[in-house]
């Protein structure tokens, strides 16, 4: 999980722009020699970002015919289009590298006219988003039936992480939080009468009741997952057959009852085949003995903790946020900065389709996925095609920041499917 950026919007206008084809924007054929047009000028400036806006792709668009023209910006900011009159979009979607670290820049300016012997302005407010090396693969925590066939069984729920790069990713103070409250579908205290979250504009997220996070710096090698379990890490099929066996040594598993979460149901000890130095650290600062995540809706923030542990952060009152302002340990959550979520995903139900809202502000997960409980189904990313191809095959997985684009609901999860 920042802002998500839409690439398949990006996808399909430059597929228009290679079928188009441009030499110049007045080149657009109108049925008309060009010399007999009247053009007019669009000025696009990129603005609210201190960075080097030189060299950025600005597509200009035109509603009508779908014809897509592309300027590289100046020193300034500036790319100028001399195109034919029209109703016009501009689109800016950059991706740029810096010591390793991917960042999208992103904007769009909405409709402009252009008329014919005359110049039209337009600023495009610039979002930067960094894009991580490891994104969510799968999230599977919505459960299946028991072999009795009537009642469900919630307690064997897991994520897999996935190096999207070519390059091992190691990061240190890898956390897992969830935000709240809980289930999307649940009375949410924290919006205003207009509609907007409370917490939008103040660049953090809340996440409740307490954390999980790698004790060590975590390595996962290029176009490689690791599995990580949520609960139950045991061979759960010996007693629910459609359930998924965690009995594996490369496993990772949330297990840390000295924090607290002691429940068996939820946290029963693991299988004596994952090494003890596979198990998660917990911080509980809310109230219960086991980390609630829901399993018809959750949010899941995959985060790093920036010059502070993940203890000693969780564990700093300054940090504590409470939900719906209601002071107390029950609604008690730590304030994550955006800039430290490395990935996160939005989960509706699709029990409730008019009741679910969302907890991750639109520059952390533009989106929401919806998934289906109690049938074994999985939440998994979609495949990148094209950058799959591009990268001699290695699987590289679709991240536009955005839940709705990047994940579907998958009838059986990955590891029933091994």
């Amino acid at each position: 999980m920042k802002i998500r950026i839409p690439y398949f919007i990006l996808f399909l206008l430059c597929c228009s722009f290679l079928a188009t084809g441009f030499t110049s924007c007045a080149d657009e054929d109108t049925g008309v020699p060009t010399d007999k047009i009247s053009l007019g000028k669009a000025v696009v400036c990129l603005t609210s970002l201190s960075e080097d806006l030189s060299g950025m792709d600005v597509q200009l668009r035109n509603i009508q015919t779908g014809s897509v023209f592309v300027e590289k910006t100046n020193e300034e900011g500036v790319a100028v289009f001399t195109t034919v009159p029209g109703n016009y979009e501009a689109l800016v979607s950059s991706k740029r590298i810096k010591n390793g670290q991917m960042y999208i820049y992103n904007g769009t300016s909405g409709q402009l006219t252009v008329l014919k012997n005359q110049s039209v302005n337009v600023s495009i407010p610039m979002h930067l988003a960094t894009i991580s090396q490891l994104v969510i693969k799968e999230l599977y925590c919505g459960g299946c039936m028991k072999d009795d066939g009537v009642t469900a069984f919630f307690y064997d729920k897991y994520v897999s992480l996935y190096n999207n790069s070519d390059q091992p990713a190691s990061l240190e103070n890898l956390c897992f939080g969830m935000a709240s409250p809980a289930n999307a579908q649940a009375t949410n205290y924290n919006y205003t009468a207009e509609g907007h979250l409370n917490y939008e504009n103040e660049g953090f997220i809340p996440l409740w009741n307490g954390i999980w996070y790698f004790p060590q710096t975590l390595t996962v090698a290029p176009y490689s997952e690791i599995i990580v379990n949520i609960h139950g890490a045991i061979n759960n099929t010996l007693t629910v057959s459609q359930s998924v066996s965690f009995a594996n040594p490369d496993y990772y598993c949330m297990f840390d009852p000295e924090s607290g979460y002691i429940n068996q149901s939820y946290c029963p000890t693991p299988s004596e085949v994952i090494p003890t130095s596979h198990y998660l650290k917990a911080v509980v600062y809310g109230q219960g003995n086991a980390w609630p995540f829901s399993n018809s809706s959750p949010t899941l923030v995959l985060f790093q903790t920036h010059g502070i542990s993940p203890s000693d952060f969780a564990h700093n009152v300054e940090n504590y946020w409470y939900d719906g302002g209601n002071v107390g340990a029950i609604k008690r959550c730590v304030k994550i900065p955006n800039s430290w979520i490395v990935d996160a995903v939005e989960v509706f139900s699709n029990d409730y389709p008019t009741q679910c809202v969302k907890r991750l502000t639109a520059d952390v997960d533009a989106g929401y996925v919806w998934l289906t409980n109690k049938k074994g189904h999985s939440l998994h990313r979609h495949i990148d095609k094209e950058a799959t191809e591009a990268n001699g095959g290695h699987t590289v997985y679709q991240d536009t920041n955005n839940s709705s684009n990047d994940f579907y609901e998958r009838d059986i999860c990955s590891l029933r499917d091994q």
